[in-house]
């Protein structure tokens, strides 16, 4: 097998899909034309079967690098040989030019910078998942490929040969020469030419880099760790969905959690569980507009709840609320991590939390950004007063376990933060609410955590009540000021979280684990590794607390387990590779609310 390590993969995107390009110069993931539709490329998940687009040198013995141009989501593959340097830019145009050949499209330019170098070009397309056949056709100006849903056509200068049910070709530039390869959709009858100009290639990667610096442009921060801020915004732009301005949690499925694990997720949709981390992220670094965008989808969300005012815990990018979830048992998973899932079977699941983060991002939104609707907070009403009926149940709690449901703690503090926040909000804007109710439940809610969720013997927060499990969600308490950082109660949580493993703790040389899935069994088999999104709530709940220097110094650590480009998949493994699906958004955002308040807590010119 010759999977790539996770880590080793850049992205491009266009807002409505994203390609993993790994640095081998292999295209190796790719729904097309959207996040959640069936892959066109799927090697990462079945090397032999799942289809790629890949260039690279013919000769052996050649290096890489990857890069990011300044400021962009174009992506530059380099190699270096013996022969001399070459390199693929790859990107997906943002601002298509209304000429007829404005449909989604991934483009790939390769340029000779020195010497000379022969490149070979495979483009192996394997529709749905693999799991339907197409028809290759050459043709004037490159290739088609067509099955019954969907037809890409391969446009090029280049002469291609059709191997198989793909297209091949081996080509040789030299110093400053450069070959254009186009993958777009095409329409029925529109064979005959498919060729792509050089000059509207030229503007068309003008016009992406021009977008992209525009975009980053509007960031406000100026901190310490301003690169991989923003690096992180311009990942979650990618992961946004342009139409809805949903933002799916990764754009891949099934890469694993733990090497030959059952831990496979399909992640191309999106949570609720993420709205308040993404306008909170989004408006603390200048991003209004997507903010805003991100609101509406939210708004829809509460404009379809169910007649009681529940919602589910995740949605489809486009509202979708059926995510059935299947396993494709025809492909062999990465690295053999069967089985191979798409659809997501959580969606159906009560998990309590996600009414907290909805009102917490609501609350956020109204302060920072604009006011909320009449409309709008008549479904909250109706949500919060749910809330107030159900906070009681057990639930699969955020890490969506599949091994029955519990009286999760952070269930119940997000419960609070839901009726907290509403309670926030009809006093700020007058609005009418039912609030001695809330009240009266809110702090009931308040002193059952203190109640139940506290294990006096161990002195900490637990995981569920009535046991002695640690979880790092509960490193939110402060966060979402339920409690203060410097709260006897959470200085002491915070240290038995803070221990190693081997001492009962879930922090491995700065690293979190969740929780310890010995000691709390989940339902499914097999380890997982660290997870990123809590290291980076250590460091603020550290930030929080007063510890500042070492809130840095594991920020800092963190950063390091970033992979070339800046970009996290959801965990961190034993030998610190990435491990789940990438890149994750939730860690992303983690990252920008870390860096946000920890650079505030340090201060201008402050030596840390």
């Amino acid at each position: 097998m010759t999977y790539q390590p996770i880590e080793d993969y850049g992205i491009i995107g266009d807002m409505h899909s994203v390609a993993l390009v790994g640095m081998d110069g292999s295209i190796d993931w790719l729904c097309f034309p959207h996040f959640d539709s069936p892959s066109v490329f799927a090697a990462i998940l079945d090397d032999e079967k799942g289809g790629r687009f890949k260039v690279s040198p013919t000769s052996e013995g050649f290096t890489t690098k990857q890069l990011y141009w300044p400021d962009t989501n174009v992506l530059v593959t380099r190699f270096f040989s013996p022969a001399g340097v070459g390199e693929v830019i790859d990107y997906m145009p943002v601002d298509n030019p209304e000429d007829g050949h404005g449909r989604h499209q991934l483009i790939r330019r390769v340029k000779v910078v020195r010497g000379e170098i022969t490149f070979r070009m495979e483009c192996s397309p394997a529709f749905d998942y693999a799991r339907e056949e197409h028809e290759t056709v050459i043709v004037a100006g490159g290739a088609s490929f067509r099955s019954s849903q969907l037809g890409l056509g391969l446009a090029t200068r280049v002469p291609l040969e059709q191997r198989g049910s793909g297209a091949v070709a081996e080509f040789t530039l030299q110093e400053e020469q450069t070959a254009v390869f186009a993958l777009r959709e095409i329409e029925a009858g529109y064979d005959s030419d498919i060729s792509l100009p050089d000059q509207e290639e030229e503007e068309l990667l003008r016009r992406t880099v021009d977008y992209w610096r525009w975009w980053l442009s509007k960031c406000t921060y100026t901190g310490r760790w301003r690169e991989m801020v923003n690096r992180s915004a311009l990942a979650l732009k990618l992961l946004t969905y342009e139409p809805t301005g949903a933002i799916v949690a990764a754009p891949t499925c099934s890469l694993p959690e733990s090497l030959g694990g059952e831990r496979n997720w399909d992640y191309r949709y999106t949570w609720l569980r993420d709205a308040a981390f993404t306008l909170y992220g989004f408006l603390r670094i200048g991003f209004t507009e997507e903010a805003a965008r991100f609101m509406d989808w939210l708004e829809s969300r509460c404009q379809h709840s169910s007649p009681d005012g529940s919602l589910q815990l995740m949605y489809g990018i486009d509202g979708q609320s059926n995510l059935t979830e299947e396993t494709l048992d025809h492909l062999e998973g990465y690295r053999g991590s069967r089985p191979v899932r798409i659809g997501n079977g959580a969606y159906d699941q009560l998990q309590l939390d996600v009414y907290g983060e909805l009102m917490d991002a609501v609350y956020l939104y109204n302060k920072y950004g604009d006011p909320i609707s009449y409309d709008l907070w008549t479904r909250l009403r109706a949500l919060i007063n749910w809330v107030c009926d159900n906070w009681r149940r057990e639930d699969e709690g955020i890490w969506e376990t599949r091994g029955g449901r519990k009286q999760f703690v952070y269930s119940k503090l997000m419960c609070w933060v839901a009726l907290d926040r509403g309670l926030r909000l009809a006093e700020k804007r007058s609005l009418p609410a039912d609030r001695e109710r809330w009240l009266e439940v809110r702090d009931e809610i308040y002193e059952e955590i203190m109640e139940k969720g506290w294990n006096e013997r161990h002195q900490t927060f637990v995981q569920a009540y009535g046991d002695d499990t640690l979880d790092a969600s509960n490193l939110m308490m402060p966060l979402v000021f339920f409690l203060s950082a410097k709260d006897p109660r959470m200085l002491s949580t915070l240290e038995a979280i803070n221990r190693s493993p081997r001492e009962g703790g879930l922090v491995s040389n700065s690293l979190v684990y969740r929780y310890d899935v010995e000691k709390s069994p989940d339902g499914l088999a097999g380890e997982e590794g660290t997870f990123n999104l809590c290291t980076f709530w250590l460091v603020e709940t550290l930030t929080r607390s007063g510890r500042v220097k070492e809130a840095r110094l594991i920020f800092e650590q963190m950063l390091g387990y970033a992979n070339h480009l800046g970009l996290y998949a959801e965990e961190t493994g034993p030998s610190g590779e990435a491990l789940g699906n990438f890149p994750q958004a939730f860690t992303h955002l983690t990252l920008i609310s870390a860096a946000f308040n920890l650079d505030r807590a340090l201060g201008t010119g402050s030596p840390g």
